[in-house]
């Protein structure tokens, strides 16, 4: 059956306390460290407009497997404007048009899909499909792949889709320690896009101790938009009181995000969906607020929040910038076609010039 995307019914404004009333450290000017690089990547923006485009051309409603990406404001959004979201393949109905996520999905999702005589948009990151066709590929060379991941997230269960029989996943430094594997002496280890880069070596790390055949894969699987966040946010935690990152539970990026703050020195760190979540609790003591957003999350929520930070005398704000960010990637090669035939706009762009992507 379809699943049900709620679309939250704004809470009642609670009362929060006033700005008097919390403690500042004394003599201490306020100010705010804002990462850069932050929020939306280029995969990310990407599956969403390819969304946006599809509704635009096709008219409601267009289908999504799972969430397009892990943003519960994206999500929402998306769901009002005529999308609908369903857990499986199988609850879209025959004849029908569905978008795959950002995320990807196995070979066994696209026979689905075909036996219901869907129309399919693939909207599955360029630098997931990297890891695909790799695993593909060392596959039918004969290695054992080691997977670096956690179970249950979609992008690992497409990849392990991919070549299940010769696949094996490896969630973390403890499991790396105790993992076997049917030929140690022709492995190599791939790993999920959105990982720690540090926990990830640590894993890998381990691995190599214990096979010293393990190969490497050709490039990094960490995609660019994951270590520059990571990076950014190292830069700016050991000098922050509190880091605030944007971001939803079920996004693998936002919740490193908070761990990495912490491991690099922020007294304190916390994701919250919405600016509303915060706690002013949270800001007794606190000179200075780190602010960052997961690769899924429109740069929207982070001005909310530093709209509020301001309210609390947090109204200085420095950008602190790590890389530059200028990558684009096409829309998904189906899209494109349909909207050549029609005579529309092809090139991820919003009314044929760039933009910032904010689901406002």
């Amino acid at each position: 059956m379809t699943s049900t995307v709620t679309v939250p019914v704004p809470a009642m404004p609670r009362k929060r306390k006033a700005p008097s009333e919390i403690r500042s450290p004394e003599g201490a000017e306020k100010k705010v460290l804002l990462a850069a690089p932050r929020g939306y990547c280029a995969g990310v923006d990407r599956a969403v407009i390819a969304v946006e485009r599809a509704l635009e051309h096709y008219g409601a409603p267009v289908y999504v497997r799972k969430e397009i990406v892990h943003n519960r404001h994206v999500v929402d959004t998306l769901s009002e404007r005529g999308a609908v979201f369903v857990d499986d393949t199988s609850d879209v109905p025959e004849g029908e048009r569905v978008v795959f996520s950002a995320h990807g999905v196995s070979p066994e999702v696209h026979r689905e899909a075909a036996a219901r005589s869907l129309s399919t948009i693939d909207a599955t990151c360029p630098l997931v499909t990297k890891v695909h066709r790799e695993a593909v590929r060392f596959a039918r060379d004969g290695y054992h792949i080691l997977l670096v991941g956690h179970a249950g997230h979609e992008e690992v269960e497409g990849t392990m889709g991919e070549a299940p029989e010769h696949i094996t996943l490896v969630q973390n430094p403890d499991e790396a320690r105790t993992v076997e594997v049917p030929q140690p002496e022709k492995l190599v280890w791939l790993s999920q896009t959105t990982l720690s880069v540090d926990e990830t070596m640590e894993t890998v790390n381990i691995l190599r101790e214990r096979f010293p055949h393990l190969q490497s894969p050709p490039s990094d699987d960490i995609c660019y938009a994951t270590q520059n966040r990571q990076v950014a946010v190292k830069k700016i935690a050991p000098g922050a009181d509190l880091v605030l990152v944007v971001g939803s539970a079920n996004s693998s990026n936002s919740v490193r995000l908070v761990e990495v703050a912490l491991e690099q020195g922020a007294k304190a760190a916390y994701r919250v969906d919405f600016a509303r979540e915060v706690d002013e609790n949270w800001f007794d003591g606190v000179a200075t607020v780190g602010v960052t957003s997961g690769a899924s999350v429109p740069d929207t929520l982070v001005q909310d929040l530093l709209r509020l930070l301001a309210d609390y005398g947090f109204d200085s704000v420095e950008e602190v910038r790590t890389a530059e960010e200028d990558l684009v990637f096409s829309l998904p090669r189906e899209l494109r076609k349909d909207l050549k035939a029609a005579g529309q706009e092809t090139s991820n762009k919003k009314n044929g010039a760039d933009r910032t992507h904010d689901l406002v």
